[in-house]
């Protein structure tokens, strides 16, 4: 997701003050523009790009900056611009690879407020939301939580129950999602597809705050969550009509390293059939910590193949922060 100042959502549907409940100014300047800029030789470079921006919801008083990981995860540089104009250094505290959740550390004043976080659990399908992004009014959305459920995403992740809203916000990511007190109850991960009423739709997914609470103190002093790193594979798998297809290996992942391929069928894990790519992962992950055995049994030009792979933590792979 890049970030285009040049634009501007029609009037009708950016959130007014007459229709909020809350100091809707103070929301606009408690979310940054973020700016990382990452080594070309970055673990992550080549498919999240060496320029990364989006946003960041303050989330403490000195100025504590919560965004999604991606936006962060390996970058030399980050600099925060606040909706006042203010451009400050930013340090990446911390990146939790479950989640998604990313911390940054301004390494200087902000002087914003900050938003209160709210409970993701309390906003119920149907409710009014406001989508709030960097530079006001603008940038900013009234929104409707269209739908709570398990998202997977093919690069092992798995949310138990995430956050779906629409209209969709174009540059989602890190955007502070509120509910209608304006407390913070989420944070921008991606633009998906979702079908509504036979329809499809592009809707918006938040990562839910509620899922911070138990690691955040891990975070602020380790730089990640207290949880055992889940076992890493290095592999995209997709779900096109219900196969589990292997559609890019991680270079030197342990899946790569393993001898998978990419068009490879993935049909079980161990003893385990598996269908879906939430089930495939929770049942990799429910071997034991990074580095456990993974065996695999895949389909490959009609034949099946065994496969074990060494699985790995996924953070020994990235650069991690220098602070200068």
């Amino acid at each position: 997701m890049s970030e285009d100042q040049a634009w501007a959502f029609p009037e009708s549907i950016q959130p007014k003050s007459s229709e909020t409940r809350f100091d809707l100014e103070r929301a606009f300047d408690a979310v940054v523009l973020v700016r990382a800029e990452v080594p070309k030789d970055a673990y992550s470079a080549a498919t999240l790009g060496t320029e990364r921006a989006g946003y960041g919801a303050v989330i403490r008083e000195d100025g504590l900056v919560l965004t999604i990981g991606y936006l962060i995860n390996e970058a030399s540089q980050i600099w925060l611009t606040t909706n006042r104009g203010a451009l400050v250094p930013g340090y990446p505290l911390a990146y939790d690879q479950a989640t998604g959740f990313g911390l940054i550390q301004p390494l200087g004043k902000l002087a914003v407020p900050y938003f209160q976080r709210g409970l993701a659990a309390d906003v119920n399908v149907g409710d009014a939301a406001f989508v709030i992004g960097h530079g006001g009014c603008a940038h900013s959305l009234k929104t409707m939580l269209i739908a709570k459920h398990e998202f997977a995403g093919y690069w092992e992740y798995v949310l138990d129950e995430a956050l779906f809203t629409a209209p969709a916000h174009p540059q989602w990511g890190g955007a502070g999602l509120l509910d209608a007190q304006g407390n913070l109850v989420g944070i921008g991960s991606l633009l998906v597809q979702q079908e509504i009423n036979g329809q499809p739709l592009h809707v918006n997914m938040f990562v839910p705050i509620d899922l911070l609470t138990p690691i955040f103190n891990a975070m602020l002093k380790t730089g990640r969550s207290p949880h055992p790193p889940r076992p890493w594979l290095g592999m995209s798998t997709q779900d096109p009509g219900g196969e589990l297809v292997v559609a890019r290996l991680s270079a030197g992942g342990p899946a790569s390293r393993a001898g998978v391929q990419v068009g490879d069928l993935v049909l079980g894990v161990g003893a385990s059939r598996v269908h879906g790519l939430a089930g495939f992962f929770r049942t990799v992950w429910g071997l034991g910590a990074a580095g456990v055995d993974v065996p695999l049994t895949l389909s490959r030009a009609g034949d099946v193949v065994h496969i074990t792979v060494k699985s790995a933590d996924r953070n020994d792979f990235l650069r991690k922060p220098k602070l200068h």
